[in-house]
């Protein structure tokens, strides 16, 4: 397959993924605040910190006001990772490989990039608790038309390996935010504000009812075995990193347990960590220390696809 072919379908993957979680975290804040105690202070800076933009926002926006943060995480064109940024960098990438997706996909995107459009031209704040939800489902409806009307082949497993490398990502990003900044204090650990906390934070990875199906309790150590180490949940940490290393295997045409390059080493070492670390030992190292390295793990993974597969050097 082309490099610029796998190149756009693995990004148009990630895009989608990504405007999708920026989402999640959104929703989940807004109904989070509905749901906490008056004169409780309002948490907006969390959110700009999961993208890792501080520096952007403060400089263009200065104070992280529920307005501010909603308008640059959603509809600010000149921020690279605003949901209408990722929608329209996404259709793009599509517009460039049509050849090669199928009919539907292409009508998918295109009908999500318009709805988006549609949305940021009226920027009507009160209509955003409907319009966040809608972005989850045209997602998944992209999702789901990619995997019914595609053929299984190279290029599908690029789209996948994108989708899930950037699920992974954000998984670590928000239950690293949750964890170390949103709890205003040490003294309300464990108080009804924390549970609500560590409720919305299985809310926004759509963990909350499996979650109470498998554990009897809401504790930290709970949801952290659950979103980090799950083998068989579709968001948690472990198994996105299962699934992406099944489709790098097929792109590379190698067994499991080998490799042939970087990209395929780096996954397999993060993929065995995973499977062989336990809870006690993430809580040993600290869980903020354990999340960053992952992500730095995750950055090296990503930069190594880009040089093996699309003819390009990263520096991370």
């Amino acid at each position: 397959m082309l490099s610029r072919v796998a190149n756009s379908i693995y990004w148009m993957n990630r895009y989608v993924e990504r405007a999708e979680n920026v989402s999640r975290f959104v929703e989940v804040n807004l109904h989070l605040l509905l749901d906490t105690p008056m004169g409780t202070m309002q948490q907006w800076e969390p959110l700009v910190i999961t993208t890792g933009d501080q520096d952007i926002f403060k400089e263009r926006y200065g104070k992280a006001t529920a307005k501010n943060v909603l308008k640059f995480l959603t509809f600010d064109a000149d921020y690279s990772n605003s949901i209408r940024s990722c929608v329209k960098a996404a259709r793009e990438n599509a517009r460039s490989v049509r050849e090669i997706i199928s009919s539907e996909m292409w009508e998918q995107i295109n009908s999500f990039y318009l709805q988006v459009e549609e949305a940021a031209q009226s920027a009507d704040m009160a209509k955003l608790y409907e319009f966040y939800p809608e972005v989850k489902m045209a997602s998944h409806m992209f999702a789901g038309v990619m995997e019914a009307t595609m053929s299984h082949n190279e290029g599908w497993h690029f789209g996948r390996l994108g989708r899930f490398l950037e699920r992974a990502d954000k998984t670590a990003r928000i239950l690293d935010v949750k964890y170390f900044i949103l709890l205003p204090s040490v003294a309300a650990v464990g108080s009804p504000l924390d549970n609500l906390q560590w409720i919305a934070l299985l809310r926004s990875a759509s963990a909350y009812e499996m979650y109470c199906k498998c554990q009897h309790m809401i504790n930290p150590q709970g949801v952290v075995d659950f979103l980090v180490l799950h083998p068989e949940f579709p968001r948690s940490i472990r198994c996105c990193i299962l699934q992406a290393e099944q489709s790098l295997h097929k792109i590379s045409d190698s067994p499991a347990g080998s490799w042939r390059s970087s990209s395929e080493r780096r996954l397999g070492k993060l993929r065995s960590h995973l499977d062989y670390i336990t809870l006690e030992e993430i809580f040993e190292t600290g869980l903020h220390q354990f999340l960053d390295g992952l992500q730095d793990d995750l950055n090296h993974v990503g930069s190594a696809i880009t040089e093996n597969f699309f003819g390009l050097s990263v520096s991370v």
